[in-house]
């Protein structure tokens, strides 16, 4: 068991020619992904490491059971690129690019609810069920199974994170990029609900930071859950109103700061490290090991 991709996921590469869709593709494959097909308009008939490449979403669909699709695809051609994805019925979707315009993004997500599409992302670096699947741009050596799930909004923390929970001996069942934009798919509320219903996980791990205020959201819901949240929260020397890194990572008004989430958490029940390292121990306390 894992959430949202498991060894049953049949994967769509839209870009799947480009340098980032043809290297990530690799990785993928070698991961063990089921990636059937790829989808890059003018070069149907092509194979990009041995992945037959379609001109058309609905023309791969054709083919091939598609569950999911990933798109490395430049940040203007991404709306079209969900909207061809979302229409041919795919229900699973990662948008991997950055910059993608704001209101391009409103309109994904309009679409998205309407039609009950999951989207990751964008800005994501995907998602991955260690042992059966993954979409995405992390490195595939940090991750081995087991029942921690992880949600995150930064990529690079993630992996840090994902990786001293590895070396502990503490796997991990699935690993959500949530995306560094201000507008997303998946919130931190929503990953969280899907952990607390799915049996392999035992306690999940909350990787935040500064801005908006999807943290102090998912508190709300995390005092209705039974099983174990840890929390690390990024950008506790930030200054407020200064733009740190992502797109959604400002503290603007007294709201979004460090001290509020944190303090939203702790009272939520979640056991909040000072520091990324301290993680594993803390997950290892709430597992009673």
């Amino acid at each position: 068991m894992a959430i949202i991709i498991d060894t049953k996921s049949v994967i769509l590469v839209q870009g799947i020619t480009g340098k980032q869709g043809n290297f990530h593709t690799s990785q993928m494959l070698a991961y063990g992904a089921r990636v059937a097909a790829g989808v890059s308009p003018g070069k149907g008939g092509q194979e990009v490491h041995g992945v037959p490449v379609f001109d058309t979403v609905a023309q791969a669909m054709e083919q091939y059971p598609i569950t999911a699709s990933i798109i490395f695809i430049p940040a203007p051609g991404v709306k079209d690129a969900a909207f061809e994805a979302m229409s041919a019925g795919i229900k699973t979707l990662v948008i991997i690019t950055e910059h993608v315009p704001l209101h391009d993004e409103l309109d994904i997500m309009a679409y998205a609810e309407k039609h009950q599409v999951t989207i990751i992302g964008p800005n994501t670096f995907g998602i991955i069920s260690p042992g059966q699947s993954k979409m995405g741009i992390m490195p595939n050596s940090i991750y081995t199974p087991g029942p921690v799930g992880v949600v995150a909004r930064s990529g690079t923390l993630s992996y840090e994170i994902a990786n001293n929970l590895t070396l502990s001996g503490l796997g991990q069942s699935t690993v959500v990029g949530l995306g560094g934009d201000r507008v997303v798919g998946l919130s931190f509320t929503e990953v969280l609900a899907k952990f607390e219903q799915d049996p392999t996980t035992k306690v999940v791990v909350l990787v935040g930071e500064i801005g908006g205020n999807a943290e102090e959201e998912a508190s709300l819901y995390i005092k209705e859950m039974t099983k174990p949240v840890v929390a690390f929260l990024a950008g506790s020397s930030a200054p407020p109103g200064k733009r740190m890194g992502h797109a959604g990572a400002i503290i603007e008004r007294g709201k979004g700061t460090f001290q509020s989430k944190v303090a939203a958490l702790t009272l939520a029940g979640a056991k909040v490290a000072a520091l990324p390292w301290e993680v594993a121990e803390l997950v290892r306390e709430a597992l009673g090991e």
